[in-house]
Order: structure tokens, then sequence, then C-alpha cells
């Protein structure tokens, strides 16, 4: 942890980027059986070499391997954990026009167990091929509980929510550990759930289903914290925090101010990125409770749209920002990945490298 506060970073990002035509079509042909597992690696290798290159070639100084091997950001946590699936979400994404369209979210049949490691290996080969710093994300333990609300689980498996939540963050440990084990040094937990409680009519939704969100947020803290318990002091922790994204839609709307005051000053982190880009975002007054010593990645760029931001909107936001925190203590990114599903938004691979390319210019202007 930098003592600071400062994010490792000027220009960062979210993670996950555009996936290739080569890939999404080995995506389609490896689940339909047409080719193998040895392939379709192959085909993944390949392309996280390129984007690696790509990364590198804008001026990015951390890289990560665009979630490659992943069909959502989360899906391989749930693939590789026993003890969970997928079932309908109980939230529905929605686009500007207020068209929604239904997703799926975890749900726990039987023991959540780490039989398998879950990113580890995507750091090793993403290390092995990048000169710059190498991130690796992972989904907030609240993924796998928050989405069905009160559903989260089979009764008869789990009864008792705190004995779930022990065995998920202990999942969370192992792998945390295994990653710092390999050298991971920049690692970043992708937290959608307390954002989303931001929002009146989702908090409302969870009162009717028998919820108390003052307690989940407390609860999703709680595991946040206990995932990254043991990390070692070397490694930074970056929080990141959206309203949802699955091809330029969203799930919430609503401003950080109701979770600000405790969850930045009680969650165990370096810094949060947080999603900025749109005035459903709220404005940056809660920036003033993120307490000395930790720090913020504005996202101020948007992943979901292709129109390009100018170099003077990007300083104007930024210079708004620094009335409630240092600037010193502050960074810029796009708000969120450009394909937290497979599918990817709608943008072109063009627009994304546009994108990344005036976020490197824009955090080398404004901290010059």
């Amino acid at each position: 942890m930098r003592p600071d506060g400062r994010p490792p970073f000027r220009a960062d990002h979210i993670g996950s980027l555009l996936r290739p035509q080569a890939l999404r079509q080995a995506f389609r042909r490896h689940a339909a059986d047409e080719i193998g597992n040895d392939e379709f690696a192959r085909v993944q290798d390949d392309c996280i070499r390129a984007v690696v290159r790509l990364q590198e070639e804008i001026g990015l100084e951390v890289t990560t391997d665009g979630e490659f091997r992943r069909g959502s950001y989360w899906g391989r946590f749930v693939e590789r954990t026993e003890g969970l699936e997928v079932r309908p979400a109980l939230l529905k994404f929605r686009d500007e026009r207020g068209e929604e369209v239904d997703f799926t979210a975890p749900y726990a049949t039987g023991k959540v167990r780490r039989s398998h490691p879950l990113a580890v290996a995507e750091f090793v080969f993403l290390r092995a091929v990048s000169a710059g710093t190498a991130k690796i994300t992972l989904p907030a333990p609240s993924t796998m509980h928050f989405l069905r609300f009160s559903d989260f689980a089979d009764p008869a498996v789990y009864a008792d929510v705190d004995r779930f939540f022990a065995d998920l963050v202990a999942v969370f440990r192992q792998e945390i550990a295994e990653l710092a084990q390999a050298g991971c040094r920049y690692l970043q937990i992708d937290e959608i759930a307390i954002a989303l409680l931001c929002d009146p009519s989702i908090r409302s939704r969870i009162v009717s289903a028998g919820s108390d969100p003052e307690a989940l947020v407390e609860r999703y803290t709680e595991a946040i914290n206990g995932a990254v318990e043991a990390c070692p002091a070397e490694v930074v922790i970056g929080i990141h925090m959206c309203r949802g994204n699955f091809r330029g839609r969203h799930l919430a709307d609503g401003g950080y101010d109701w979770v600000a005051e405790r969850f930045f000053a009680r969650a165990k982190a370096n810094h949060f990125l947080l999603e900025y880009d749109t005035p459903r975002a709220g404005d940056f007054t809660p920036l003033r409770f993120v307490p000395k010593g930790k720090g913020v990645v504005l996202g101020v760029i948007s992943s979901k749209a292709p129109a390009l931001e100018s170099m003077d909107d990007l300083r104007r936001r930024v210079d708004e920002a620094a009335k409630h925190i240092e600037l010193e203590r502050l960074a810029i990114s796009p708000q969120c990945g450009f394909a937290s599903s497979a599918g990817g938004n709608p943008l072109t691979e063009a627009d994304q490298r546009a994108k990344l390319r005036l976020l490197v210019d824009a955090a080398r202007a404004i901290w010059q």
C-alpha cells in the first residue's frame, strides 16, 4: 500500500477489453465442441499477447489480459468454485431508453469451496508477456450473494448466511494468497452491490425481499476486508465500484452519498476506482469522505458509448473533483471495462484504442 494514498498509476483502466473477432469465434466454437481446450487456450494466448502490446504501445504502465479467458468478469469464479451455479438474476439491465434485458447470477447449490485456482494462471501468463505492472481483477464476494437478493443459496445447504460468507471469504483468501505468492502486486476487487445499494429503488426492493440494506453494506464491507486481510503490504488493493455494465447497459442510478462515509473509511483498500461518466453517478461531493492515505481513480471516460470525450472536459472534471480531494490523490480511467461480458459494449476496437490513448494523454497533461 502507498502511505500517501496515491493511486499507483495516473492512467488506469478497469480490466476488461473488447474481445477480438478471433476470440469471440473461439468462445463459440469451444462451447459447441468444435475445438478442444488446447486450441481454445492457444487462441486466448495469442489474443492476450496482442492486447498487452496494444496497452503498452498506447503508453499504459498497467496491463491486464483484457479478461480474455473469462466469459464474464465473474463467470470464471463460478465455473471454478465448487458449490456455485447460475440462475436468473432478480434485477434487469437497462439502457438509456429504459429497455430492459435479463441476465444470470451466481447461486449456491452446495458447500462453497476452492478446488481450483481462479485467476492465478491468468496472472502468471500475463506477467510473463507484460513489461509493465500486471493487474488482476476478482469479483467482490458480494457478487455471489446480492443479485438474487435473499434467495442466494439452497436453504438446505446454507440456512445460515454467516456460514455462507465464511466459506466464501475462505475461497478469496486462498486465491489472493496464491496470487501474492506468484508475484501479483496489483489486485482489483470489482464491487457492484454496494454501488447498486445507493439507488433508492433497489434499496426498496431489498427491504421488500426481507433484507436490510444497511446491514448488507456492513456485511459486504466485512467480506472484502476478510478476503484481503492476510494480503501482503506490498500488494496494492483497488476497489472498483460501478452500477453495472452489460453491452452498454446499466443496473442502477444514484451517487455514492448514501454509502461514502462508512465504506470509504472502512474498506481495506489503497484506492477506489469510481464510475463518474454520466449524471447517474452523482457529483463529486462524496469524495470528501475518502480518508487521508486513500486515493480515487475517477472513471470519467465512458466505456459504454463510442463518442470521444474532449481533453478540456476531462480537465474540467478532474478540477471539479479536486475541490473535494487533493489532486495528488487522484487518477483517471474509463468508468468500467469495455467488455464485462464476452459480447462487449457497443464500441469498435478503434473506439477503444482512441479512448485509452486519450486517457494516457490526459493523465500526462493533468499531472505533468
